[in-house]
């Protein structure tokens, strides 16, 4: 009997826990703040580039923006359906921020996944202002931004998720 008690106490924790970490933030922003525009990023050529710039590249078009690792199963497992969207949408710039532990394993996984779009890396991790000021509990999460750069969509988990579609849709009217 104490084996099932401790059995079922494990098992509601981690369950609290687990629902905690992909719990939707509270408030949803549609500008990003300073400190998460200030935030360095690595292009691919290894150079440190801010938020801000890259954000400024893509005015005047509508952005999913990607943040994913490969050691996330649930960003693996949601590559098809993010290659679907992309498909529907070629007219949509598709953005990825890789949290990967490596430079290498970031590397190899856009090669791998044969991922579209253009990538960055966050060489100091998920502790850092920009995750922080997005409320980033979860990956992968989308985020998609209209032509000014504001954000149209704060929080998706999965590039199915019908409300990414649907402000992809409205956004290119």
């Amino acid at each position: 009997m104490k084996m099932f008690r401790k059995i079922v106490l494990t098992t509601f924790v981690l369950s609290f826990f687990f629902v905690e970490a992909q719990k939707v933030p509270e408030q949803n922003k549609e500008v990003f703040p300073v400190e998460a525009l200030n935030q360095s990023i690595k292009n691919q050529e290894g150079k440190d580039v801010t938020i801000q710039s890259i954000l400024d590249q893509y005015k005047g078009n509508v952005v999913v923006l990607d943040i994913w690792a490969t050691w996330c199963k649930d960003c693996l497992i949601g590559f098809p359906a993010l290659e679907e969207l992309q498909a529907k949408n070629p007219d949509v710039k598709f953005v990825y921020f890789s949290l990967d532990k490596n430079q290498d394993a970031w590397k190899k996984g856009i090669e791998k996944y044969q991922l579209v779009g253009d990538h960055y890396w966050f060489d100091q991790g998920w502790k850092n202002d920009f995750n922080n000021q997005i409320d980033l509990n979860w990956i992968p999460r989308y985020l998609v931004l209209d032509k000014e750069g504001k954000i149209a969509k704060y929080y998706a988990v999965k590039a199915d998720d019908p409300a990414v579609q649907e402000t992809l849709d409205l956004l290119k009217k």
